[in-house]
């Protein structure tokens, strides 16, 4: 069931809950424990400003400029003019999704109390994801921080431009239209929210929630594809993976196994071939790779969700406090990750593309070229399988790592740059394009099981066909394939795929550990081996 609300404040939120957020609309609830620590370190910002105390960002310049006095009286405007100087970015703007996951990351950073901004600034921030305030921020330009946040903190002070109920309006127009005033940033704020790891964190968890996801996917349009290739599943057996000490190449093993545990398709075919192709036989450890790879992306980028990025932070101390400043707004640890997750996408994809290639070639699949009754007069799935490569190809792209670059900003006070947000953008367009080649799998693949028999496909692959089917029907003659695509790939976004699965086999196939290993009995003699 969807989270309704989510509390920040009382414990660090998860995956789930952040996804629930900002892809479902769930409210967001400032704890009374959030806006005291929130609370608290304002009143400490305001006692450096009146004791004149030197402080980064608050009574100095910016990068370079940290040598240049500001004076306690132009500390608002300081705030301000940051703001307004640094929302430079340009190119189309960010999906709303990603912008609403920024705001939402920028609350659990800043609601952690280190960073000396009003409670008043969260709670206009929370009331614009509860109101679907969605701040246009361009997309390109940011080499980890600053340009794209601060395009969105225009909106809370009534400038730049948001979207509200479908229309882009000036921010102030939007925040009147939705009940909500501007208000002016004090000392630190606009700093605070432009800094630090916000946005690569946000964009990354996205990327990774994603990634996980379709790995499971990709488990299912495996063991669909297998039988309509009628390959053989002793490549699953515990023992022949007992050898290997990575774990989720025996999870992944015994997945498909259980995915197609009572196929009478498999059980007809189990001896067909003394083994298979690669991109079916090498399914538990290319695709347990990825897991493996993902899995560990996931929790680096996890660990920055509960971490503040900011810069300086503000640390009480004996009834005082100080203001520490260090380079905690670094994003290598998230960059990292994300450049991780590319590449394990794009093994995860391009190994799909192999499996939908292998099943539209005639010369390889046993079936009707390009799985159409009449090939010739129709095409069939001859270029869908070229989408896939296309795709794959982009991946292959985007896995260039970003996070090994660097260019000095700043006068060279930045003298190192992280370029994690490159990583991260990279890593959640990936994902996108993982979605429609896994689609196109498992399209192909249900058109596969058609030349031979659904019915006698494993009960947990035949609900997922039941389901495909439901929105997409078989070819008999060629037709406009874009929105069979767009209505599976909808499936695998919404969860429906894996649903459909654990409904027949229970949620825990999909667990970290994944189900019980599968042994097969000896073979019998391959009498029809296909070599």
């Amino acid at each position: 069931m969807k989270r309704k609300k989510v509390v920040l404040g009382d414990g660090d939120l998860d995956i789930a809950e952040f996804v629930a957020v900002v892809r479902d609309d769930a409210e967001v609830e400032l704890s009374q424990d959030y806006l005291a620590r929130v609370s608290a370190s304002r009143l400490l910002v305001e006692k450096f400003l009146v004791e004149s105390r030197v402080v980064y960002g608050v009574t100095t310049g910016f990068g370079e400029n940290v040598t240049k006095h500001v004076s306690p009286s132009d500390a608002w405007k300081l705030q301000q003019n940051i703001v307004r100087s640094h929302a430079v970015s340009v190119g189309e703007p960010l999906e709303h999704e990603l912008v609403r996951a920024i705001q939402l990351m920028i609350l659990l950073s800043l609601g952690r109390g280190f960073s000396g901004v009003r409670r008043e600034v969260l709670e206009l921030m929370a009331a614009m994801l509860n109101h679907r305030i969605i701040p246009f921020a361009p997309s390109e330009g940011s080499v980890g921080y600053l340009s794209v946040e601060a395009h969105m903190a225009l909106v809370l002070m009534g400038e730049g431009q948001a979207w509200y109920e479908g229309h882009l309006l000036p921010g102030a127009d939007a925040l009147s239209a939705a009940g909500l005033s501007p208000l002016r940033f004090e000392c630190k704020e606009g700093l605070a929210l432009l800094n630090g790891t916000t946005s690569i964190t946000a964009i990354a968890l996205l990327a990774a929630h994603t990634a996980l996801a379709c790995c499971n996917v990709a488990d299912v349009a495996a063991a669909i594809s297998l039988q309509g290739l009628r390959g053989t599943v002793r490549a699953f057996d515990a023992r022949y993976h007992s050898v290997k000490a990575h774990g989720q190449q025996r999870r992944t093993a015994a997945v498909l196994a259980n995915l197609l545990k009572n196929s009478e398709i498999a059980a007809h075919n189990l001896d067909y071939r003394l083994q298979d192709a690669y991109c079916l036989r090498a399914v538990p450890q290319v695709h347990g790779a990825c897991r493996q790879a993902m899995l560990d992306a996931a929790s680096s980028i996890e660990l920055e969700m509960r971490s503040t990025g900011d810069n300086p932070i503000i640390v009480p101390v004996d009834g005082d406090g100080i203001a520490m400043s260090g380079a905690n707004f670094d994003g290598t640890y998230v960059g990292i990750a994300a450049d991780t997750l590319c590449i394990a996408m794009t093994n995860l994809a391009k190994i799909s593309e192999r499996r939908t290639d292998r099943m539209v070639n005639p010369n390889l699949s046993g079936l009707p070229a390009f799985l159409v009754k009449a090939p010739g007069l129709n095409s069939g799935f001859m270029i869908a399988q070229y989408t896939a490569a296309g795709l794959v190809g982009d991946m292959r792209i985007l896995s260039h790592p970003s996070s090994v670059d660097s260019i000095p900003t700043s006068g060279n006070q930045e003298d190192t740059i992280c370029f994690a947000y490159s990583a991260a953008v990279k890593a959640y367009r990936a994902s996108r394009k993982l979605e429609s080649v896994l689609a196109i799998e498992l399209m192909v693949g249900c058109q596969a099981l058609d030349f031979l028999d659904p019915a006698q496909a494993s009960p947990a692959t035949h609900a997922v066909y039941e389901l495909i089917r439901r929105v997409v029907s078989t070819v008999d003659e060629d037709r406009f394939f874009y929105p069979d695509i767009v209505a599976i790939t909808r499936l695998i976004q919404t969860g429906e795929i894996a649903a459909a699965v654990s409904d027949v086999l229970g949620e825990s196939l999909f667990s970290r550990d994944g189900p019980s290993p599968v042994t097969y009995s000896a073979p019998a003699i391959h009498a029809r081996m296909n070599t």
